[in-house]
């Protein structure tokens, strides 16, 4: 029996049972990361859909950048909880990233600017196609001023750039 690996197409298929809400616990893999951004234990928090994720990086318009928090932010607000799990979140961006490079390539064209978000202190997502090398030269070509810090890449000033 031979097994096909899933395209980032369907990796990007909305999930059977999300969203979902959950109280926060210590235990949770991203508690750490929603409790920087002001989530408490107990919380009421969401586990999203890719669908809710990929609807958020396509509003980006040229010229403007987004951060996985502020995404996290958007998407506790729509769903009326104080936070949004980013480690999920975070997987959907880059899952996003993939499936929009992948369908460039049999298309020719990227419905989703994926290249506009950032991790949450401004630098470069790494796990993007092309890697931290492949981010920068798309942030580049739409005139974004990019830095190297030891061996990770930010946007200078990145939250000068962040979209409302």
């Amino acid at each position: 029996m031979s097994y096909r690996r899933k395209s980032w197409q369907e990796k990007l298929a909305d999930k059977k049972g999300l969203p979902k809400i959950l109280r926060l616990e210590k235990t949770f893999p991203c508690y750490n990361a929603v409790h920087k951004m002001g989530a408490e234990a107990g919380d009421e928090v969401v586990l999203v859909n890719p669908s809710e994720v990929v609807e958020i990086m396509k509003e980006v318009p040229e010229g403007k950048l987004t951060t996985i928090v502020q995404i996290c932010r958007k998407i506790a607000e729509k769903h009326n909880v104080k936070a949004c799990c980013s480690l999920t979140t975070g997987i959907f961006i880059m899952i996003a990233a993939n499936a929009a490079e992948e369908a460039a390539s049999q298309a020719g064209d990227i419905t989703i600017p994926y290249w506009r978000t950032l991790k949450a202190d401004g630098s470069l997502n790494e796990k993007y196609p092309g890697g931290a090398e492949g981010h920068r030269k798309k942030l580049e070509r739409e005139g974004f001023p990019v830095i190297k810090k030891g061996k990770k890449y930010f946007v200078e000033n990145y939250q000068d750039f962040l979209e409302d």
